[in-house]
């Protein structure tokens, strides 16, 4: 009525408006209803919404998974109790990570690894085996006795020594048993889980399924390398290449292969010197990337290292650089990179070609010219498993690796030559040479060549076996002798002869035992080469003194003194401990064919890798 009033205004309509205005108006009411409309359907959350307009239907599997992600389970569907083991993680989904479980799976990281691999027959290679991996001896078959009791004491421990690594430490590298907590240290260059690593074959041989398939799930969703420290060459070779390669060769499974080669190719920058010799250390860390297009990557800047034994004068220690062969053949035969035999190979030239004093290989090489930094050699520590290997490399290839075989029994005849002595008490030993003065005293690491030297006797000159066998155990008891004259019946770590004293140590700073395997390692091979029943008795005397001294409630420990019968633990059960010295009792109370030496070769942590038989002659032929 108002709008009547107002002078001039016609109305066109009962509504009183015009009809372009009537078509601007039912356009913007049609454009209402289908904005109205869209949002019932395209618009996230309106479910409830559509629940108002749409019948319900049989909700299809993809909208059931929508209605999980969404945190809602599905219609007509009880949500599942959580497993309490996996509500941590389940919960740190972000709705990122949500998002992309809508989406199609795509090939792991694994899967891609193990795509571009050649193929390896492992049923063939089981067929070549000459003995069956655990022997042909089971518990159900084999009769109570003495020595079946004392192999079950010796698996109690394992499986002591691991539960309690993993109830207190699991994933850290070692554990402190008598804080009760993970030990990670920076040796590994930020990798972790080196018990865990160095346990798996152990757990296998003495037939501990659960604990193995534990140890084997933590390796497959938890043992990462993106790692961006600096490690050990050595160490990250012998406990983690070793110990995975050691697991496939055993099992069969992929997911220890694949780790195995990805980690073998993060060692490879450590071989980049002038000589070929590698670095004792090797850097993880990755290329910073440029900020700006077109610009050179930043190279982080080079940090001290942090080892004692591989700072001399930027040397490469000869135990290191000489421990590498075992590992890297096998991941070129794994993997089918020459690499990794082509680096090793160029070592082996290396040391062939250079000139050595008295026939004698000094501890320490530069690895930028090519020469010796210090006379000094030695058996034990930076020097002993060079001369391992190399005895090893001719077993480990069917024994058609001569140069091994050769450099071996040069060396051993220069270190015969050199450095063997006996004491005015009849105790054979192998003394340390600095520039031709010799320190009278051997190192624990130094007792592992009673069972080298017996296991290259065989293959010596027919002459020289014989006397090869007698070195062997008399060295083996002069370690022996290291234990027996101890208050705890363990060894120290190093021990001099004198005029006043034979086999003890001489300072509180050698008087400490941390869980060793070199001793009961030379007992394994001698037992198996002679069946004298004495060294079984020397090996359960460690098995009696690791029970009274290192036990611990939570784990075993190492002691400080072991002249002193009240024991000052050292909060360490070392990895080497589970990997060597357990294995190897294990191995002294078993039958021979069990891992039998004839198809396998202990690495220089006692992982076992596999003898490369040259034919299908073998009467192993089914797995275990």
């Amino acid at each position: 009525m108002l709008m009547r009033k107002v002078p001039g205004f016609v109305p066109a309509s009962p509504w009183g408006l015009r009809l372009p205005q009537k078509f601007l108006f039912l356009l913007f009411l049609s454009g209402l209803v289908t904005l109205c409309f869209g949002a019932l359907f395209l618009l996230p959350h309106s479910s409830r919404l559509k629940r108002l307009f749409l019948a319900p239907r049989a909700q299809k599997p993809g909208l059931e998974l929508v209605a999980e992600v969404a945190g809602h389970p599905p219609p007509g569907r009880q949500e599942p109790p959580r497993n309490p083991a996996l509500g941590a993680r389940s919960n740190r989904l972000n709705p990122r990570r949500k998002k992309e479980r809508l989406r199609r799976p795509g090939p792991t990281e694994q899967e891609t690894v193990s795509d571009s691999l050649p193929r390896f027959d492992f049923k063939a290679f089981q067929s070549r085996l000459r003995h069956p991996v655990l022997g042909t001896r089971t518990e159900s078959t084999e009769p109570q006795s003495p020595v079946r009791a004392q192999r079950e004491k010796i698996k109690e421990m394992m499986r002591f020594a691991w539960d309690n690594y993993r109830r207190y430490a699991m994933g850290k590298n070692e554990l402190q048993p008598i804080t009760k907590d993970g030990y990670q240290g920076n040796i590994f260059g930020g990798l972790s889980g080196a018990t865990v690593i160095d346990s798996l074959d152990t757990l296998y041989l003495m037939g501990l399924k659960e604990e193995f398939q534990e140890a084997t799930a933590w390796v497959e969703n938890d043992f990462h390398l993106n790692v961006t420290g600096e490690a050990s060459l050595f160490e990250v070779n012998i406990r983690y290449v070793g110990g995975l390669l050691s697991a496939f060769y055993l099992t069969g499974q992929e997911v220890f292969r694949i780790k195995a080669i990805k980690l073998g190719e993060k060692l490879l920058p450590a071989f980049n010197t002038p000589t070929g010799i590698p670095k004792s250390v090797v850097n993880f860390k990755r290329e910073r990337k440029p900020a700006i297009s077109g610009l050179k990557p930043l190279k982080p800047k080079p940090k001290p290292e942090k080892w004692g034994w591989a700072t001399a004068g930027g040397s490469s220690v000869l135990a290191e650089f000489g421990s590498l062969h075992l590992e890297f053949l096998h991941l070129t035969e794994l993997s089918g990179n020459q690499v990794f035999a082509e680096k090793v190979r160029k070592i082996r030239r290396v040391l062939r070609q250079i000139k050595k004093p008295f026939g004698l290989y000094p501890n320490f090489l530069s690895p930028v010219t090519g020469n010796w930094e210090q006379h000094h050699v030695s058996i034990g520590g930076l020097g002993d498993s060079f001369y391992e290997y190399l005895i090893k490399s001719w077993l480990m290839s069917a024994k058609t690796d001569t140069e091994a075989k050769d450099m071996y029994y040069k060396a051993l005849e220069a270190i015969e030559t050199y450095l063997l002595n006996v004491s005015p008490g009849g105790l054979t030993y192998i003394a340390e040479w600095r520039g031709g003065i010799l320190d009278h005293k051997m190192g624990h690491l130094a007792c592992f060549s009673g069972g080298m030297i017996a296991l290259g006797a065989e293959d010596a000159k027919e002459e020289k076996r014989a006397h090869y066998r007698e070195l062997a155990a008399q060295i083996t008891r002069t370690c022996h002798e290291s234990y027996a004259r101890s208050d705890t019946r363990l060894g120290p770590e190093a021990f001099w002869f004198t005029s006043d004293r034979e086999a003890v140590a001489s300072q509180p700073s050698e008087s400490y035992y941390i869980l060793r395997p070199e001793v009961v390692e030379s007992y394994m091979y001698l037992w198996r080469q002679t069946h004298d029943p004495v060294y079984r008795e020397w090996g359960w005397e460690v098995v009696t003194a690791l029970e009274k001294y290192c036990r611990t409630s939570a784990g075993f420990s190492g002691i400080h003194n072991v002249y002193s019968k009240v024991p000052s633990h050292d909060n360490r059960q070392q990895s080497f401990f589970l990997a060597e010295t357990l294995k190897y009792l294990y191995l002294l109370f078993s039958e021979d064919d069990t891992l039998s030496l004839e198809d396998w070769v202990f690495n220089t942590e006692a992982h076992p890798l596999p003898v490369k038989h040259l034919d299908g002659s073998g009467g192993a032929g089914h797995p275990h």
